[in-house]
């Protein structure tokens, strides 16, 4: 079967001009989705590609309608390819169902690797700099103890008999993330203990 995806990023606008473009594109289906390019969760678009089988071919209006970058989209030509499904992107005129539009995407692929491996020794070219001066402070740490989802955790913890997975369920944080804290989240308590005795 052909598929057809047409997507939007707000509600006010419309998706006329792709569902045309799609229709011309001889699709047997149309799905459509209002949701911002950024956010990961695009339920109709992750729906319909667990449907998608091998020989399927799904077909988008532009590149951006899949994904916001180029990594995301080449992610999802990977997944597609291995599972045997065609992409088809109208107006770049990518058509993998053809040796001419996977060899381009092949091409776009090679880039985006070389692109990745440029930042990636910039980035370790300035932290070098960074650990000569005696400037270099790490990564910065985003579930620390101060994070909701972690204080919330800390809590559910010491409060219920609920398992860590579920708590790691309920409060979005990873069971490695869960332990690191409370460990740090015990000792702090340990130490404020001595302090007030």
């Amino acid at each position: 079967m052909i598929f057809g995806y047409a997507r939007v990023s707000a509600f006010d606008q419309n998706l006329d001009s792709q569902i045309e473009q799609l229709r011309e594109a001889k699709v047997d289906r149309i799905v459509q989705e209002k949701v911002s390019g950024i956010q990961n969760q695009k339920e109709e678009l992750n729906q319909l590609l667990h449907q998608l089988v091998k020989g399927d071919t799904l077909i988008v209006t532009r590149m951006d309608r899949l994904g916001r970058n180029t990594k995301q989209l080449l992610e999802l030509i990977e997944e597609l390819e291995e599972r045997g499904i065609h992409l088809v992107i109208l107006n770049l005129g990518i058509d993998t169902r053809t040796p001419s539009g996977k060899f381009i995407l092949t091409v776009m692929s090679a880039f985006s690797e070389l692109d990745r491996t440029m930042i990636k020794e910039k980035q370790q070219a300035g932290i070098a700099i960074a650990k000569r001066k005696g400037t270099y402070k790490g990564k910065k740490q985003k579930f620390t103890l101060k994070h909701d989802g972690v204080k919330h955790a800390m809590e559910l913890h010491e409060t219920t008999t609920k398992p860590v997975k579920e708590i790691c369920k309920i409060t979005n944080i990873s069971e490695a993330t869960f332990y690191r804290r409370w460990r740090e989240y015990q000792k702090l308590k340990s130490e404020l203990n001595r302090s007030t005795q």
